[in-house]
């Protein structure tokens, strides 16, 4: 089998295609692309109230790619809700490659220093493709997907792929496209560069939810 080269998966993010494996113990990597697709419009990102609250505690130290690799294995980890994973060995070292050349990157929910939930996910142009995410104590995956959206919204990003659309993405305000208008919205999210910020504005004390509602999409 070739084995993949992070120039060989960027392009495939490029070209509108994903890798998943059938499961962590299989070796092998195919490619996806799904007939109907699930973004998260930034334009239209909801947070219920409850979340609201949850992230107005502070109940989460926040940071951005301090353990992107963490982050994999805690993806990786088969839990109640999730028993089986797609995330195998292939994935973990094409995925640390992204991250090493700042392709790729993680928002991390921490608590009493410890790491207790996050997410990850690829950026190439003014596009992010969110990859997974995990929870080790409650609404930490929802908070790290808050201050994910505030980051991208802050940072220029056009186009939040989530690959499926899911009853939990669907609470935010994610949507299930066609195959043809994804790519259409691909195409022009690639036309522009973003930047990821690893901190909002006030630092490690940022407010997302006052970044969301400042930060406007422009057209």
């Amino acid at each position: 089998m070739l084995r993949l080269t992070p120039d060989v998966l960027l392009a495939a993010y490029a070209a509108g295609i994903f890798p998943m494996a059938e499961s962590a113990d299989d070796p092998e990597l195919f490619w996806v692309d799904p007939r109907r697709r699930g973004i998260l419009p930034l334009d239209g990102f909801h947070v219920a109230h409850r979340l609201r609250r949850v992230v107005r505690q502070r109940r989460f130290e926040i940071r951005c790619d301090s353990a992107f690799a963490e982050v994999l294995r805690g993806c990786a980890e088969a839990s109640e809700k999730r028993p089986n994973t797609w995330i195998n060995d292939e994935i973990v070292r094409l995925y640390t490659a992204l991250f090493a050349r700042g392709a790729a990157h993680s928002v991390e929910c921490w608590h009493a220093g410890v790491l207790v939930g996050g997410l990850y996910g690829v950026s190439l142009g003014a596009a992010f493709f969110g990859e997974s995410m995990f929870s080790r104590e409650s609404e930490a995956s929802k908070v790290a997907l808050v201050h994910l959206v505030a980051r991208l919204r802050l940072g220029g990003y056009r186009l939040l792929d989530t690959q499926f659309l899911t009853p939990h993405l669907a609470g935010f305000g994610g949507v299930e496209i066609s195959r043809s208008r994804y790519h259409r919205l691909l195409a022009e999210a690639l036309s522009y560069r973003a930047v990821f910020p690893s901190e909002l504005p006030g630092g490690a004390c940022g407010d997302p939810l006052a970044a969301l509602q400042s930060s406007k999409l422009t057209s």
